[in-house]
């Protein structure tokens, strides 16, 4: 990408600060780099962000999950549990746009760095904070996991076979993705807010939030009718039938969703099996809802009596919304992701192996974002940005070294 490519990114001229660890709050920092930010990780001098040991390490000493999730952020160690490090931390504040932490809520305050220091250095400062249970309440303390917000937002309850043990839904660090998604749609609405007013804001973000704001008519069907839902397995039945996963002749899985009697009339058709979809038999919602199980032996029977790729076949004939339950070999090869290029090929410089990670999305016509280099060594750019930012000469940097600060 030219030089006038990357300055024409939206976000270019915005600088932030990633001070956070695994992946929450860093996943939106990584989102706002990928659109042209310049992103500065700040880690511990020893060991760095815990997500470099997290996942499949790499023949440079970081995992995979590090190179692709640390994408186009400069390395500077810091320690900020001395006296030195608080300091250049505050400069490098005064010279920054946004500020993304999770840590626990109250430690950057007992660090002296909390966000009434912060906006005194910076008053147009956005801070993004991303905690378990958010920074008030009567949990606020409480640490917190992906995997706890999935429990305590209320999605781990609803997933797995009926009566059976709860499961966790999916990726393990789904809250993680989910809160770093909408703390990034926070942060870039305070920057809207400052460009009008040139004030700054903090954005609280909780894990749990982000969960429970995904779960549809949960709390409403609760509260108006006491409806508990409960876990239904791979088929979902309340709102419409046929609608989960089934099985296959060759020991595949497909998902199928017929949300309305048009769609499903399609399937029955793919099932070469029309009349079902008469108002006499399962045409109507209501009428397969209310006989759910023998909809779904009938679809089940169907779909195992075939390939997954003969299933898909007649479902696409017919425009019967239907997909394969994926592997990861399995979205390696398929079309539709080398056609919208979700997935990018690059080389790890050090070791000169090649790694494929997600691409970058949304897709912006006009201003597209970018993978400049992956997630860098620890301290690569330390001595960059104290130079050249902060006006620090070798002498000083040496001797912020030597007491082992950066």
């Amino acid at each position: 990408m030219s030089e006038e490519a990357q300055a024409a990114l939206p976000l270019a001229g915005i600088r932030v600060i990633d001070v956070a660890t695994v992946i929450a709050a860093p996943y939106c920092a990584t989102i706002l780099g990928e659109f042209g930010a310049e992103v500065l990780k700040v880690e511990h001098p020893v060991g760095g962000d815990a997500l470099r040991r997290f996942g499949t390490p790499t023949e440079r000493g970081d995992t995979l999950t590090w190179l692709s999730e640390a994408r186009n952020k400069k390395s500077v160690t810091l320690d900020l549990h001395r006296p030195e490090g608080v300091a250049i931390f505050k400069q490098l504040i005064a010279e920054s746009d946004v500020l993304c932490e999770n840590f626990r809520t109250g430690t950057l305050e007992k660090w002296g760095l909390g966000w009434e220091v912060l906006r005194q250095i910076n008053p147009g400062l956005i801070m993004l904070r991303v905690t378990g249970y958010g920074q008030t309440g009567p949990y606020a303390d409480r640490p917190g996991f992906a995997r706890v917000a999935h429990a305590f937002g209320g999605l781990s309850y609803l997933a797995g076979m009926p009566k059976g043990t709860p499961v966790t839904p999916g990726s393990t660090t789904l809250g993680d993705y989910m809160t770093g998604l909408y703390g990034c749609i926070g942060v870039l609405m305070a920057l809207r807010y400052r460009e009008q007013t040139g004030r700054g804001q903090y954005v609280d973000a909780a894990l749990y939030e982000s969960i429970f704001r995904c779960t549809d008519e949960l709390a409403p069907a609760y509260g108006m009718y006491g409806i508990v839902r409960e876990r239904h397995g791979p088929s979902h039945n309340d709102f419409a039938c046929p609608h989960g996963h089934f099985p296959t002749r060759d020991g595949k899985w497909v998902a199928i969703s017929c949300a309305t009697d048009k769609l499903f009339a399609r399937l029955a058709q793919a099932m070469n099996r029309p009349e079902l979809a008469s108002s006499s038999i399962y045409g109507d919602q209501k009428t397969r809802l209310e006989h759910r199980h023998d909809v779904n032996e009938i679809v089940r029977d169907w779909c195992g009596s075939l390939t997954r790729e003969e299933v898909l076949e007649r479902c696409y004939a017919t425009a019967t919304p239907a997909a394969p339950l994926n592997n990861i070999a399995d979205i390696f090869g398929d079309r539709q992701f080398y056609a919208r290029r979700n997935l990018v090929a690059l080389d790890v410089p050090e070791t000169g192996e090649t790694i494929i990670i997600p691409a970058v999305i949304p897709k912006l016509s006009a201003t597209p974002g970018r993978i400049k280099h992956l997630g860098p060594k620890l301290g690569e750019h330390t001595d960059e940005v104290l130079r050249d930012l902060l006006g620090l000469d070798e002498t000083q940097i040496a001797e912020l070294r030597s007491k082992r600060v950066i």
